[in-house]
C-alpha cells in the first residue's frame, strides 16, 4: 500500500456544522483511539521482548532518567520560589493574616498548590522538548525499525543524512508545539489563580501535555510516510485520541520510580508506531 494511501487525510467541507450524531461519533472515536493507544503499550512490551530490543530501551532510558530526576528537582524548587515571591508581591500573606479566615486560607492554599502543579507541568514540557530534540534521530530510527519488523523486513542501517533530516524536522515541530503549548499553559496558569475553578487546571494541563507528547511520538511515523509537517499536524489533529492515549500512559509510567522513567520514552515510540500502523490497516 502506498504511503499516501496509508496516511490519508479526511476532507472537511467549509461551513459544515456537526450534528449531534457527528459529535457523539467523534467522542466515541476519541475514546476508541485512547483505548487503542493503551493497548499498544502492552503490544509494545511483547514486541520488545520478542525482537530483543532492550538495548534501544536502556540507553535513551538511562539518559532520560538522569535528566528527568535532575530537572524536576530544580523545577520544583524554582516553582516554590516563584509562587512564594508572587504571593508576597501581591500581598496575599498580609491579606490572609488580617482576615484570619480558615476558609480563605484553605482556598488560597489550594490555589497555590494548583499554580505549583501547572508550573511544574510547564517546566516539564520545556524539558520534554529539549529531550525530544536531542533524541529525535534515535527515536525516528527506532520507529522505523519497529515498522520494518512488523512487516517482516530487516531494518535499514543508520543513515547520517536521514538522522540529520530527522533532527531538523524534530526541532521545527518541537518549536512549533512548544509555542502553542506555552500559549495554552499561560491561559491555564491565569485560570489557576481563580478559587474553585482553578482547581481543575492541573487536569487540563495534563491532557494538553499528554496530547503534545503523543503528537511527537506519532510524527515519527508520519515523517517516514513522507507527510509534510503541515500534513502531519492535520492528520494527528484528526486522531487526537491516539496522541492523548500515548501521552497518558507515558506520564502514568512516571509513577513507577526509576524503572518507569527508564522504560517510558522508548516504549512510547514503539507503542505509537504500533497504534498508528494498526489504525492505518483498518
Amino acid at each position: 500500500m502506498a504511503p499516501n494511501n496509508i496516511l490519508s487525510l479526511n476532507r472537511v467541507r467549509p461551513n459544515q456544522y456537526p450534528s449531534g450524531k457527528q459529535i457523539n461519533k467523534k467522542k466515541s472515536t476519541l475514546l476508541k483511539e485512547i483505548i487503542i493507544a493503551f493497548q499498544s503499550y502492552v503490544k509494545a512490551h511483547h514486541f520488545i521482548s520478542k525482537h530483543n530490543l532492550w538495548k534501544w530501551i536502556l540507553i535513551p532510558g538511562i539518559l532520560y532518567t538522569i535528566l528527568f530526576a535532575t530537572g524536576m528537582f530544580f523545577f520544583w524548587e524554582s516553582s516554590n520560589t516563584a509562587v512564594s515571591w508572587l504571593s508576597r508581591a501581591i500581598g496575599v500573606e498580609r491579606f490572609l493574616h488580617h482576615r484570619q479566615s480558615a476558609a480563605l486560607s484553605f482556598l488560597f492554599l489550594m490555589g497555590g498548590i494548583m499554580v505549583r502543579l501547572v508550573l511544574v507541568f510547564f517546566y516539564f514540557s520545556l524539558f520534554k522538548y529539549l529531550f525530544l530534540i536531542i533524541g529525535s534521530p534515535l527515536f525516528a530510527y527506532l520507529s522505523e525499525q519497529t515498522e520494518a519488523l512488523i512487516n517482516g523486513k530487516e531494518g535499514s542501517p543508520l543513515s547520517i543524512t536521514q538522522l540529520w533530516q530527522d533532527m531538523l524536522r524534530g526541532i521545527r515541530l518541537a518549536l512549533r508545539n512548544s509555542l502553542w503549548q506555552t500559549v495554552y499553559t499561560i491561559s491555564i496558569l491565569i485560570l489557576s489563580f481563580f478559587p474553585l475553578i482553578g482547581w481543575i487546571t492541573p487536569v487540563i494541563s495534563t491532557f494538553v501535555e499528554c496530547y503534545y507528547y503523543g503528537f511527537s511520538m506519532l510524527d515519527y511515523s508520519c515523517e517516514r510516510h513522507k507527510l509534510s509537517p503541515a500534513a502531519s499536524i492535520a492528520y494527528i489533529s484528526q486522531h487526537k485520541g491516539l496522541a492523548i492515549g500515548n501521552g497518558m500512559v507515558f506520564y502514568g509510567m512516571h509513577f513507577i520510580p526509576i524503572l518507569g522513567w527508564v522504560l517510558a520514552p522508548s516504549y512510547a515510540v514503539i507503542a505509537a508506531t504500533i497504534s498508528l500502523y494498526h489504525q492505518n490497516l483498518e
